[in-house]
This record gives C-alpha cells, structure tokens and sequence, in this order.
C-alpha cells in the first residue's frame, strides 16, 4: 500500500513550485496552516494556479497540517513549571503571580517618568540571576526604539545584585530601531539570535513610539493595526517557542470621551490590550514612589501596589 504524501514546504504542494511559493510567501501566505484555511478560489487568485491544482493544494495542506489536543490537567501540570522573572519588587511580583511570566507577553503603559523603561533595564539585569535567585540563567534582546537605554544604569543595577556588570552588559544585545521597518525586521529575524545567545527576556521600549509617528491620520489606522498586529503575534510567537518572556512599553494619550476618573488610555487600541497577556499601568507618585496598577491578567485579581525606583534599581 502506498503511504499517503505529507507537504512539508509550500513547494511540496501540487501545482506549487519554487517560483509561486515565492509569489505566496510574499503575499503572506508562508506555511501549510495558511494555505489549509484558503478556498481553491482564493488560491487561484493569489497563486495563479488552475482550479484542479488549487483544489489538490488546499486538500493536501489540510491532511499535512496537524492540531496540538491537551488535557487541562496536562496544560496545568506543565505551568506548574513556568519560568518567572522577578521584579526585584515582592509586592509587584505578588500582583502578578510570581514575576514576569515566560510565553507571554507583559505590558506597561503610562506617561512619561512613570518607571517603564526602568522596570525594563531591571528586568534585563534579573532574566540573568539564577533561576533559584529569580532569574532564568539567560540573555536579553532590547528593542531600543526612543534612544532611552542606558548602560550606565544596567551597571549600577547589576552591582546592586552582585553581578559582574561588564558580563551583564555583554549578556544584552541592544538594537537601536530607526524606523518600524527596522522594528519589525528585528523580531523578524530573532530566531537565530534567540538561540546563539541563549535569550531568555526580549524588551522593546517602547513598542508604539515609531508607529505613532510614521501611521498619522485616520487614513493610516488600518495599515498601523494591521502591521503592529502582525508584530506582536510575532513576538508571542518567540515567547511560546523559545520559552522566553516579552516585556513591551507603550505609550498613552488622554481620552476626551472620559469625563470622570483617569483619563490615561493606552496606544495601540484593541489589537495591542487583546496581545497582551499580563497590562501594568504605572504613575508616578511621590518622589521615588511609583504606582503599578495590574489591569488585566488571565489569573490575578486587579489590584495596586507600590514601588520604588532607587539608584540599585527597582525596590520594594
């Protein structure tokens, strides 16, 4: 009996060379699960293939992808062992379960001041402590897209956790996004880096600085979404693969609409607060003092807390 043929690539599809996978690739169809979701008439169109190709296409890209079933018993049993980065902050850590989660992405937002780019270079310094410390033993990529990190300050917060701070620093891999296209094409390309330098946390600070300001008007808001859309599953993606964890900031703007009450909302509207698994929204308060408000997570209570922000870094 012949054993049935399974597609690996978008080549090994009937009808489908090298030269129109390319053509689906760069229209965004790039692996089997996109091409098992398509009608035969979607892919004619995109592909120009002929019908009975794209039928045969289509069929063998569904018998060649497969579905991951778990048990919920199974899929708790696994969190049971997730990787948490800490704070450096016990009641912070608290609020969110243990620290910064791996295969998920944690979000701040908040003016400008209010400890986001802080709580990152901290983090940075902790994803390297011991796991037994409250680190993951691991590397960091900082998506840098505002000009804000400072080596300066991952050294004095790698001394205050009696780490040597040149090692720290060469555990960081820092790029310097110009534009979104440089942005994206980072996260695009990490795989690779991931892997080389053993990457445990990626930061990108902030996440809507370039897009905010390349994608003005309303005739621009659809084409934003669409592409910070596709940035952030790229980002999950990593985080689930790798077994990595994502912090992002992100910035605000004052809603006119709220009359009453704080009318801080952050950038980037339903797409980026669906992404986000765990939302922190920071202000500033006396002094050192700074107010971290857990507004959304899949499995702590909303709630409050308060740290501090010292020359060794984030503090209880």
């Amino acid at each position: 009996m012949a054993k049935e043929k399974i597609a690996r690539e978008l080549e090994d599809l009937p009808g489908i060379g090298e030269t129109t996978a390319e053509k689906l690739r760069s229209l965004g169809v790039d692996t089997l699960d996109k091409v098992a979701t398509m009608t035969p008439h979607e892919l004619v169109e995109m592909a120009g293939v002929g019908l009975e190709s794209a039928k045969k296409a289509v069929q063998m890209a569904k018998e060649s992808t497969t579905i991951d079933y778990q048990t919920g018993s199974a899929i708790y049993e696994r969190r049971k062992e997730i990787g948490r980065i800490t704070t450096s902050a016990k009641s912070l850590d608290e609020l969110i379960g243990g620290g910064v989660e791996v295969e998920s992405i944690t979000e701040a937002y908040g003016r400008f001041a209010s400890g986001k780019s802080q709580l990152g270079f901290q983090l940075s310094v902790d994803v390297q402590l011991k796991r037994e410390e409250g680190g993951l033993d691991g590397g960091v990529l900082f998506v840098d897209t505002e000009g804000t990190f400072r080596p300066e300050r991952i050294e004095s917060i790698a001394k205050a956790k009696g780490l040597d701070a040149k090692a720290a620093l060469e555990n960081i891999i820092v790029v310097r996004a110009m534009t979104t296209n440089q942005q994206l094409l980072t996260i695009e390309r990490a795989d690779k880096l991931v892997e080389e330098h053993n990457i445990k946390l990626i930061v990108v600070d902030s996440l809507t600085s370039l897009f905010r300001s390349e994608f003005v008007g309303r005739g621009a808001l659809g084409e934003r979404q669409q592409k910070l859309n596709q940035h952030i599953h790229k980002l999950q993606m990593l985080a689930d693969k790798h077994k990595l964890a994502v912090y992002i900031t992100n910035q605000v703007m004052d809603n006119p609409g709220i009359l009453f009450g704080d009318p801080t909302t952050p950038i980037g509207g339903n797409i980026l607060a669906h992404a986000a698994t765990t939302r922190l929204y920071l202000k500033k308060s006396k002094e050192e003092k700074r107010i971290v408000r857990l507004v959304d997570s899949p499995e702590m209570p909303e709630g409050e807390c308060v740290m501090k922000i010292t020359p060794d870094g984030i503090r209880e």
